[in-house]
């Protein structure tokens, strides 16, 4: 099953710029004035979760402890990841603020609920400054058991292997760079996977072989391959989620800011596959440097049986 029904966010408590991810996130953007910041934050959360529940998605909300200060706790997405077979992954983060994300009530509970019966802890990767973001990093193709990877310093090739290893996955990783020629942070940024297509900024990808080989694989696998342009990348058009309505519809989670730089064509070729449920957070964006695929952290397991 490529897409879920369930996901779960984080309601932040201290939403804001953070200084320690900001030399290897090039989205973020710091503003002279912070003034209402958090409470703008969490007026867009809500609302986004208020449209993903009309949606029809299950949306299970945590709140962020205000202490300590998390400014990125919004993105749950890059320290954890829930599989179908059961599995639970804690992720190793390159910034240290970002490492008290990681919070055991929150799995503690998600395991209250979900059948988990394996669990891989890599965060002590961090003590060796070797890092892998969870969904951030790997654009997960759980169909054909494919994981996508564009190699960063939040992104560890070997580390990338030795999970695909566990989790019975085949890697595929690469380098992609921004328009300013700098390495690309996380690889959903600049690509989406779905059931049936995958949204992709080709232009990123730096040697043409593997930008061949990348396509080949994405065609192989049977995905109609949507290529967006390093303009509308920076617009977060590659940050976007397929999910499953609780009525087993598909949709694709993307910001409006990410929308509204689409074509008609590219829109067209979406539609053919998934409705479209675009979320308002652009301050969530600017300042955080994440758009709606990091908010959405996805639950494969199975709901325990009573």
């Amino acid at each position: 099953m490529q897409s879920t029904s369930t996901i779960f966010l984080v309601r932040p408590a201290n939403f804001g710029f953070n200084e320690e991810t900001a030399s290897s996130n090039a989205f973020q953007q710091k503003q002279s004035n912070n003034d209402g910041v958090k409470t703008l934050a969490l007026a867009e959360f809500d609302s986004a979760v208020n449209t993903l529940k009309k949606a029809g998605v299950n949306v299970i909300v945590f709140d962020d402890n205000a202490s300590p200060i998390k400014p990125d706790a919004i993105f749950p997405n890059n320290w954890i990841s829930l599989h179908d077979n059961g599995t639970l992954v804690l992720y190793p983060m390159h910034a240290a603020n970002r490492r008290l994300e990681r919070r055991l009530d929150i799995v503690e509970q998600l395991k209250s609920q979900y059948s988990i019966n394996n669990f891989i802890d890599l965060s002590y990767h961090e003590n060796e400054n070797r890092f892998l973001e969870g969904t951030g990093s790997i654009v997960f193709d759980h169909i054909h058991k494919m994981a996508y990877a564009c190699l960063s310093p939040r992104t560890d090739k070997q580390l990338l292997e030795e999970l695909c290893d566990k989790l019975g996955y085949k890697p595929f990783s690469f380098i992609a760079q921004d328009i300013a020629g700098k390495e690309i942070y996380h690889t959903n940024v600049m690509m989406c996977i779905a059931e049936k297509f995958a949204v992709v900024c080709l232009d990123s990808i730096i040697h043409d072989k593997e930008k061949r080989q990348l396509v080949h694989l994405l065609e192989q696998t049977n995905h109609e391959v949507i290529a967006i342009s390093l303009e509308q990348m920076n617009s977060y058009a590659g940050n976007m989620l397929a999910l499953k309505s609780k009525n087993g519809n598909d949709l694709l989670v993307m910001s409006q800011s990410a929308h509204d730089v689409l074509n008609d064509e590219q829109k067209a070729s979406i539609n053919r596959y998934s409705k479209i449920v675009a979320l308002q957070i652009p301050t969530i964006e600017t300042i955080g440097g994440g758009s709606a695929r990091c908010m959405m952290a996805e639950v494969f397991c199975v709901v325990k049986t009573t």
